[in-house]
């Protein structure tokens, strides 16, 4: 019994160190296929989709797209990459509205409005199902 215990241990310990992979979770993070960026760290693009980070790295703006609050991959996304439910994502956007700091992210309404709204922004990163075909005209951003 002692071993078993130990074995779930070790188990649990090397799934923690395992980058998560979005597709797993029902999205899959998208950036203009021009956009030099392979991967970035999960607190950075939530930083982007919260407007926190305007800029990429290797330079130019960050323009965040949202899919609409009942999509599911929103809700895989916001709790995936934000830790907060599509709920609390709004209240924050609620707050700095009032406070007059920033506006969300556009939405849009499914997979291929978020594809062409990517695929005609070069600054633009967005989220789509983890299903999704993807053009040439956008990538997968690896969230780790």
């Amino acid at each position: 019994m002692l071993k078993i215990s130990r074995i779930l241990a070790v188990l649990g310990v090397l799934l923690l160190a395992v980058p998560q992979v979005a597709e797993g979770q029902g999205y899959q993070v998208i950036v203009n296929a021009g956009n030099s960026a392979s991967s970035a760290p999960k607190a950075v693009v939530s930083k982007m989709f919260l407007k926190q980070q305007k800029s990429w790295p290797a330079g130019g703006s960050v323009t965040p797209v949202d899919l609409g609050r009942e999509a599911a991959p929103r809700a895989a996304f916001s709790t995936g990459v934000h830790g907060r439910s599509v709920a609390n994502i709004e209240e924050y956007w609620l707050q700095q509205v009032f406070a007059g700091k920033d506006e969300p992210p556009a939405t849009q309404r499914d997979d291929a409005a978020v594809i062409s709204f990517v695929a005609a922004n070069p600054g633009a990163i967005g989220y789509v199902s983890a299903g999704a075909t993807l053009p040439a005209s956008v990538k997968r951003l690896t969230v780790e």
